[in-house]
This record gives structure tokens, C-alpha cells and sequence, in this order.
């Protein structure tokens, strides 16, 4: 079977400044993958050169099998956003059909209105009935997300890109959003990337981990990845890596730290 996302030796820079290089990475189908790491280290870089909205300066990638950005279509992106503002009077069912319009890519899709139970059915799938009639600035910041995956959902999408949607939750609905996509991966067969800057919540339900810090991408199962001797030598500082009693990891003391070139990527 052909992996949903391959790079091989892959290089990116930005204004002539590397970010990261020699990136080897294979993303099976159905996978639910966490892409981690200090801030600026390169994280949402990785989804933007998946998507084929930054050229890679070495090496080769693939998506879906085709080039970056030949398979867009069939890609549900979620880029990295505060909540929306409590003045904001879209409906949450709105927000949803939007991503049937086209509005991710600027391609309208004719038709609309017979796409209702398209849109209905995505957001039974995320459990969002209770509350897709509602304003959108009326929800809650885990009320919201839930939508906006809907929205990124809704085409058929068979791969999910979402930057840094745990950010802005408090722990209960980060765990829950976590469960979601869990389910969503292994009911679905979706697969899913997600950066995030917490590993914690994500641990019980991830297939693979990619790290990426110091300019370097490193994959491989949570198990394998997460170890207090890999984390400390990526993140350049201690980091600690227990095994509570019921044999779950949890990472303590993840420094929030700056990569070398000072920038957020």
C-alpha cells in the first residue's frame, strides 16, 4: 500500500536560511500523527511544504501519491487560529458548508443545497448537532474546534492537516478533541497529521510521533521517540519522560524554547 505522506531527504529554507534538512518521514494510511516540537522549530513549515505552499529546497515528497499540492482536494487543512471573536454571527452548520464551497482553496463547488445531508452527516460525526445552530462567537473554544474539523471534513477528505489545534483548550477538551480524531482515524480510515506543542494529551491515542528541533526531523513510534535521552538531546535542555503505574508516558519539564533561526515555522 502507498503511503499517504513521504519525504525523502527533504530540505526546506526560508528567505536563504535552513530550517530543516535530511527530513525522512513515511505517514501510513490511517495513521494519527502528532508533528512536535519547540516553537520555531519548523512544525507548521512541515504541513506547508506538504501542501505544496513552500518548495523544497533538497530532496523529494509525496502526498497521496502525487507532488505537494496535486492532491489538495482531498486534504482537510486546519490552519493555526485564535478562537473567533464572540461578536461573529456565522452559524456553526455555515461554518461547515463552507468547506464544501471551496472557501480553503478557492474552488466553488456548484449545487450547494444538495449537499445538506453531507453537511449534516459531518456533523453528527463530530458530535456537533447540539450546537451547529448556534453562532459561532457563542461557543465554547472546544464547541468551535469541533466545527472547524467538520469544515475540514465535509469534502471527503482522506488526509487531515490541523496546526496547533489543542492550543487555545483547557485539558478536558483537549483530551476530547484528541478522543475525536482518534476515532475519526480508526472508524474512517483517516489520516491525520497534527502539530501540537503538547505531547501529553495526544499520547494514549498516537500511532507515530515526528520530532521536529534543531533543524532536524525525527519519526518513529511514541514508545521509540519519547524517551528522556531523545527529548533532551532535540530540545537541547532536560527534558523528563515518565511511566506512570498504569504504564501511560507523560513528558515533564518540555522547555518552550526557540530553534536557532529565531523565527516561528
Amino acid at each position: 500500500m502507498s503511503a499517504a505522506v513521504e519525504l525523502h531527504g527533504a530540505a526546506v529554507a526560508i528567505d536563504g536560511r535552513m530550517i530543516w534538512s535530511g527530513a525522512e518521514l513515511r505517514v501510513e494510511p490511517g495513521e494519527f500523527v502528532a508533528v512536535l516540537g519547540p516553537n520555531g522549530a519548523g512544525k507548521s513549515t512541515l504541513l506547508q511544504a506538504l501542501l505544496g505552499l513552500l518548495p523544497l529546497s533538497a530532496g523529494s515528497a509525496a502526498v497521496l501519491g502525487g507532488a505537494p499540492g496535486e492532491h489538495n482536494r482531498e486534504i482537510g487543512y486546519l490552519p493555526q487560529r485564535h478562537a473567533f471573536d464572540a461578536s461573529t454571527r456565522i452559524r456553526g452548520v455555515d461554518l461547515v458548508r463552507l468547506g464544501l464551497d471551496g472557501a480553503r482553496w478557492g474552488l466553488p463547488l456548484p449545487g450547494r443545497d444538495r449537499h445538506a445531508a453531507q453537511v449534516e452527516e459531518t456533523i453528527r460525526l463530530v458530535g456537533a448537532e447540539a450546537f451547529a445552530r448556534r453562532a459561532i462567537g457563542e461557543l465554547s473554544g472546544g464547541e468551535q474546534q469541533r466545527l472547524l474539523i467538520a469544515q475540514a471534513l465535509v469534502g471527503g477528505a482522506q488526509l487531515l492537516f490541523l496546526d496547533e489545534p489543542l492550543d487555545s483548550l483547557d485539558l478536558p477538551n483537549q483530551l476530547a478533541v484528541a478522543e475525536l480524531l482518534r476515532r475519526l482515524a480508526r472508524e474512517r480510515g483517516l489520516t491525520i497529521l497534527l502539530v501540537a506543542h503538547d505531547v501529553n494529551p495526544l499520547l494514549p491515542h498516537l500511532d507515530r510521533v515526528v520530532y521536529v528541533a534543531g533543524g532536524r526531523v525525527l519519526q518513529g513510534p511514541p514508545a521509540q521517540v519519547i524517551t528522556t535521552e531523545t527529548l533532551t538531546g532535540l530540545y537541547g535542555a532536560p527534558v523528563e519522560v515518565l511511566r506512570t503505574s498504569g504504564g501511560r508516558l507523560v513528558v515533564v519539564g518540555q522547555p518552550d524554547v526557540h530553534t536557532h533561526h529565531g523565527h516561528t515555522h
